[in-house]
């Protein structure tokens, strides 16, 4: 199971689960496999596809429970049931309304032994994302902030090159890689115009470019307009003139209309409009208020800090988290199942933030 999960991440599904699946026989691996992408098949088939007529009373484990619907490709229960495989071990069951355990049950009643479980904990880590959006239709939300050790995220003056260090930055162009899409405030638009690029090895992938902008400013000349690749949506409320909105949409960018909460656009509604376009990961990058209205809001599923190790002072420079802030500590929002690693000089702290009534 270790080596289907290992399998399983090199996949780039979405808005599919990853999902990796090797078979054993007389203990040694005769096939795997993993999704790749969207629409081509599935790990258990290119498994079984590997295997061929050794995959006959050998062991399928799965990181995911097999489907048992018809999508863009035919289920992958009746091929494991042709296949021969006398036993089928998942690591979880599948969250999707269409299988929930329907899968598994199908193979049972064909008489293949079933059991579900094995690294459980690490399966459902590694789809975080694929089971949020499936069972709520919202994306997966990830706050990434990079920060010193007191909290700020710039000097009194602005500047913030560079305050993670050169392996945290390349960490953070892996999670934008694996983003659906990445999502900042106008004010961060303005002050750094950002790329909202993945940049790993010389290659440049293009994530989703998803821009607050309540008064429709983002300029057309932005980098976030001018990517030769994605698309860049610009949220905006009833504030924005229909002239900016017309440059905008011009210049190749989608406009989506929302409310508003306070005098910014509604990031919950936004959220909404993300999910209906199947986009199941958002990751937000920006300055403290992009991260304060996320928080607030209760939108963010979890956290990534990365911390280095300078410290910057000043009343004046921004910190990692702005807003109007809490009055008591016993508010304030806590992390659960937390876990901290080093980067480098940098410490990288993640965690899931606890619901209020929890």
């Amino acid at each position: 199971m270790r080596r289907a999960l290992a399998l399983a991440k090199r996949g780039r599904t979405s808005p599919n689960p990853m999902v990796g699946a090797v078979i054993v026989k007389d203990g040694q691996i005769v096939g795997e496999g993993y999704h790749r992408k969207a629409g081509e098949a599935h790990a258990e088939i290119i498994a079984l596809e590997k295997a061929g007529d050794l995959a006959r009373d050998a062991v399928l484990y799965v990181t995911l429970e097999p489907c048992c619907h018809y999508g863009r490709t035919p289920p992958c229960t009746k091929a494991v049931i042709a296949s021969g495989i006398k036993e089928v071990v998942a690591a979880m069951v599948d969250p999707n309304p269409k299988v929930g355990g329907n899968g598994l049950a199908e193979l049972e009643a064909a008489g293949i032994k079933t059991s579900v479980g094995p690294l459980g904990d690490e399966a459902r880590k590694l789809n975080e994302a694929y089971i949020k959006f499936i069972t709520t239709g919202l994306p997966f939300v990830t706050l990434k902030v990079a920060m010193t050790l007191d909290g700020k995220i710039a000097t009194r003056t602005g500047d913030s090159k560079w305050i993670s260090c050169e392996k945290s930055r390349q960490a953070v162009h892996r999670l934008r890689e694996r983003s659906d899409a990445i999502l900042t405030g106008i004010g961060t638009v303005l002050a750094d115009d950002p790329e909202l690029t993945a940049r790993i090895g010389g290659k440049v992938s293009y994530p989703t470019r998803v821009i607050m902008d309540s008064r429709a400013r983002t300029p057309v000349s932005a980098k976030v307009i001018k990517q030769p690749e994605g698309q860049t949506i610009i949220a905006v409320t009833d504030d924005a003139p229909d002239a900016n909105i017309r440059k905008l949409e011009q210049a190749g960018a989608r406009i989506i209309r929302v409310d508003k909460a306070g005098k910014q656009a509604s990031l919950p509604a936004v959220l909404q409009e993300l999910g209906k376009m199947k986009l199941t990961s958002v990751l937000i990058e920006g300055g403290g208020e992009i991260a304060a209205s996320a928080l607030s809001a209760g939108v963010v599923d979890k956290v990534m800090a990365f911390i280095a190790p300078k410290i910057i002072g000043g009343q004046s420079a921004k910190t990692a988290v702005e807003g109007s802030g809490i009055s008591v500590m016993a508010d304030a929002i806590t992390l659960k199942d937390v876990s901290v690693r080093k980067v480098e000089c940098d410490l990288l702290v993640e965690g899931y933030p606890c619901s209020q009534d929890s």
